[in-house]
């Protein structure tokens, strides 16, 4: 049977107001953890106020390898 083993990454959300997301940073982010077998399941923002973004979260999956 296949295991998990799961990731969370949070990434900051800038701008005076928020909601503004660093896209190379993001990139660097995934290219990074896809290069050490993670895979993005999913993500979201968590709300600030006023449809503004406070963060980024990213949940990562990848094989667990049983020894």
């Amino acid at each position: 049977m296949i295991q998990w083993e799961y990731k969370t990454v949070k990434l900051a959300a800038g701008g005076f107001l928020g909601g503004k997301v660093d896209d190379d940073h993001l990139q660097e982010t995934l290219n990074a953890l896809g290069f050490e077998g993670w895979e993005l399941v999913s993500s979201f923002d968590t709300t600030m106020s006023q449809g503004s973004s406070r963060e980024i979260i990213l949940i990562f999956k990848r094989s667990a390898l049983l020894e």
